[in-house]
């Protein structure tokens, strides 16, 4: 957490601005602050504030789990991780107790990397698309096809919440958006990912690209103090609703741990392997 349908509310709000900040795009970087140095992965302090002043904010996009807000000449990545979020205020506001990184702009506005729990990362980097080339395809795009899942799948022999949340495998993927889409599709989290025919693996990806969907239209899901923004969560079918019954058949969810992860599903409308 934060997951793909997110990290997309996020960048749509750095990119649209809203009632109370305005977007950051064409912004000119007067200077950083860093509050807290291991928020930083590369490059150094030092190379960083001198690379990153007078610099334009020229686009903003995503890749996975990751924010890309490209410069005039550098890209910044930004792994939101556990608990990141970004802030973008006057800079006359009082810095909030969890920001880590300020970016201040030339006019009035900042944009603030509040990260509770410290696990988020940032990277400046002149070459984000070849650090970010371990990363498999991105679930709504184009070249994601039907086709290609089932290829993914039928090379690797892993189950299939594990498979689904590899971002090497697929890109964005988490553990609730996971577990809704494995209920929709009506397959058990420890199926073998090269046991799926090519129907299962059609009716997969058609789940995976709908209960994305639906997160980014309702601005993610709020299920702690992790992420406060979006309205998903009232519309999710097994995560996080252990002994709730299903919305499809009133069976009982039920709970497992999959890969060390805690796994929601119904054991009637996704029964297990034989």
């Amino acid at each position: 957490m934060p997951e793909l349908p997110e990290v997309e509310t996020f960048r749509r709000y750095l990119l649209q601005g809203n009632d109370g900040s305005p977007s950051i795009l064409g912004k000119r970087i007067r200077d950083a602050e860093l509050l807290w140095e291991g928020t930083l992965a590369s490059p150094t302090p030092l190379e960083f504030f001198d690379r990153i002043k007078g610099q334009y904010i020229s686009g903003i996009g995503r890749r996975g789990k990751n924010l890309l807000i490209r410069l005039s000449r550098d890209t910044l990545i930004i792994h939101l991780r556990m608990s990141g979020e970004l802030v973008v205020e006057e800079q006359t506001a009082p810095p909030g107790k969890h920001y880590r990184l300020i970016i201040n702009f030339d006019d009035k506005y900042r944009m603030a990397f509040n990260n509770i729990r410290k696990f988020g990362r940032i990277w400046l980097t002149e070459n984000a698309q070849e650090q970010l080339a371990h990363l498999g395809p991105e679930p709504l795009s184009d070249d994601f096809t039907p086709e290609k899942l089932h290829q993914l799948l039928s090379s690797h022999s892993r189950q299939l919440k594990y498979f689904l949340m590899d971002q090497e495998m697929i890109a964005g993927m988490g553990n609730i958006y996971t577990d809704e889409a494995l209920h929709r599709a009506k397959l058990h989290p420890v199926l073998k990912s090269d046991t799926l025919d090519y129907k299962q693996a059609l009716k997969l990806w058609e789940s995976i690209r709908q209960v994305l969907e639906e997160g980014i239209k309702n601005q993610g899901s709020s299920i702690d103090w992790m992420y406060r923004g979006g309205d998903y969560q009232n519309y999710l079918s097994v995560y996080n609703l252990k002994g709730e019954p299903c919305k499809t058949c009133e069976t009982p969810i039920e709970q497992i741990k999959v890969g060390q992860r805690s796994t929601y599903f119904c054991p009637s409308c996704q029964p297990p392997p034989e």
